[in-house]
């Protein structure tokens, strides 16, 4: 084979250019199904409580051993009595607490709802009623820590 045969048929060769894909239409479908979960997916919904708050002048007839309030002070001070506060007053019996979970609010409420289980009354720990009584220095963040543990306890 001579050289001049050689080059034409080395030049013959072609080189093909590399293959393109267009990745639109799979953007395109990225988005879409994107756009797909975001509207049929369920956001989180809230959850609330019932909070009962009475009418001026309106009084419900409550048993004193069923009732347990709480006094939200000032510089995050609890005061809590059971029954009547003239009653807790005499008796000496306001025992000053904290708003934690394991020797605050959260204790008092579940003793008190032992008790009311062990007494033949018809609910049992669920004929607690629990009064929240914020003075004029607490803050909203201690009416929240309040009701927190009225959540938390199932009152």
């Amino acid at each position: 084979m001579d050289l001049q045969a050689a080059e034409t048929k080395i030049t013959r060769r072609r080189f093909h250019p590399a293959v393109r894909i267009d990745m639109t239409p799979m953007v395109d479908l990225g988005f879409l199904l994107i756009t797909f979960f975001v509207f049929t997916a369920t956001m989180s919904v809230p959850n609330t409580m019932k909070l009962y708050m009475p009418h001026d002048g309106d009084s419900t007839p409550v048993r004193k051993s069923k009732i347990l309030t709480v006094i939200l002070g000032n510089d995050n001070k609890v005061y809590a009595y059971e029954g009547a506060f003239e009653d807790a007053l005499r008796e000496n019996s306001i025992i000053p607490t904290n708003y934690g979970e394991s020797d605050g609010i959260g204790n008092l409420i579940r003793q008190k709802q032992k008790l009311l289980q062990k007494s033949n009354t018809e609910n049992g720990k669920d004929d607690l009623v629990f009064l929240i009584k914020p003075t004029k220095r607490s803050t909203y963040k201690n009416i929240i820590d309040a009701l927190d543990e009225t959540t938390i306890n199932g009152v």
